[in-house]
């Protein structure tokens, strides 16, 4: 909460509705405008009719009249002694094409004319219900500040899938930052430095960093995250396979740690079990002269291939033949191979 003027506070969370105010107020919404209704507001009823367009909605709310000072003060103060529906109602109408002139300055940000719009007008009529005619200030420069907050938070909440800023610093870069890169572009086309290639240059450098983070009053590090935050775009964690039926790769395919699954960490368990306790329940089995030949042909052979003998070392011990210790190996490890699966 941070005050704006004269004691007016803004909440940009803040989402009601002035529903309790049974003065019929329907905006632009996606293109097309409802109805706005203020009975007996001046001379005679001012009636928004149904429109078929944004076009037609702006040109309507443009014609609507203005309240002079003394108009405003008089409605404001019905309004705040005597909740007076119609004195809403006018505050309201009136300056419905602040909103418009308002929205068309976020028209960047790839979002509906129509719903920004439809969010300042919600901003427009928190201001009318919270002022007070008597601060000395016009309606217009309390509401102005209620608009804004009201279109930021829907921008900050729309443009992308994931929020973007949420921190007061964040805003602030969100929305200054293109500007300010737009600004570098045009100073450097004018001062005629640099070439074609420099003038289309998305990021920025370590001096304009610099520039930027003094100007807005934030660190370095907050203008570097957010230009990367606004350069990104959104990705898909685990996207759908293509059409053609062909498997797609996004960042869960590398983001996913398989060694903490449940049946990987299963696995890595009872293979640790069997190479340990369950080769020496096999070994078990064997008799002296099974068991030294598989120790000395698989056991006690080293990675470099060093240790252990060889069959006809073994043959030579033994006092037979090299096919008969291999013939002998095959037999041991066959019942080992039974041996482990019986344990397992």
């Amino acid at each position: 909460m941070k005050k704006l003027c004269n004691g007016y506070r803004v909440s940009c969370k803040e989402r009601e509705h002035m529903a309790e105010k049974k003065t019929a107020v329907s905006v632009a919404s996606s293109g097309a405008a409802s109805t706005a209704l203020v009975p007996n507001a001046w001379s005679s009823a001012v009636t928004l009719p149904p429109l078929g367009n944004l076009d037609a909605y702006i040109s309507a709310v443009n014609r609507m009249p203005m309240l002079t000072p003394e108009q405003e003060l008089e409605d404001g103060r019905k309004l705040a002694q005597h909740n007076d529906l119609d004195a809403a109602g006018r505050l309201v109408m009136s300056h419905l094409r602040l909103v418009v002139s308002v929205s068309r300055q976020y028209l960047g940000y790839g979002l509906s004319h129509g719903d920004l719009i439809q969010e300042g007008n919600i901003g427009l009529m928190k201001a009318v219900r919270r002022f007070d005619p008597e601060k000395g200030v016009r309606l217009v420069s309390y509401a102005i500040h209620w608009i804004k907050a009201e279109i930021h938070e829907y921008i900050l909440k729309n443009w992308r899938m994931v929020k973007m800023a949420t921190t007061k610093a964040q805003r602030k870069l969100f929305f200054n930052l293109r500007s300010k890169k737009q600004e570098f572009r045009a100073a450097a086309g004018a001062d005629g430095e640099g070439d074609e290639a420099l003038l289309q240059r998305d990021t920025l450098t370590e001096q304009e960093i610099d520039i930027i983070a003094k100007d807005l009053n934030v660190k370095r590090e907050e203008v570097i995250e957010m230009e990367t935050r606004m350069t990104g775009g959104d990705v898909v964690l685990d996207p759908a396979p293509a059409d053609d039926g062909e498997q797609t790769y996004g960042p869960i395919a590398y983001l996913s740690d398989a060694r903490h699954e449940p049946t990987a960490i299963i696995e890595a368990q009872q293979r640790d079990e069997l190479a340990t306790d369950g080769v020496a329940a096999a070994l078990e089995t064997l008799d002296a002269r099974s068991r030294r030949i598989v120790e000395e042909r698989w056991l006690r052979v080293n990675d470099d291939g060093s240790g252990g003998m060889t069959l006809h070392e073994l043959a030579a011990e033994y006092g037979v033949s090299a096919e008969r210790i291999r013939q002998i190996e095959v037999a041991t490890m066959k019942k080992m191979k039974t041996a482990l699966l019986e344990y397992a």
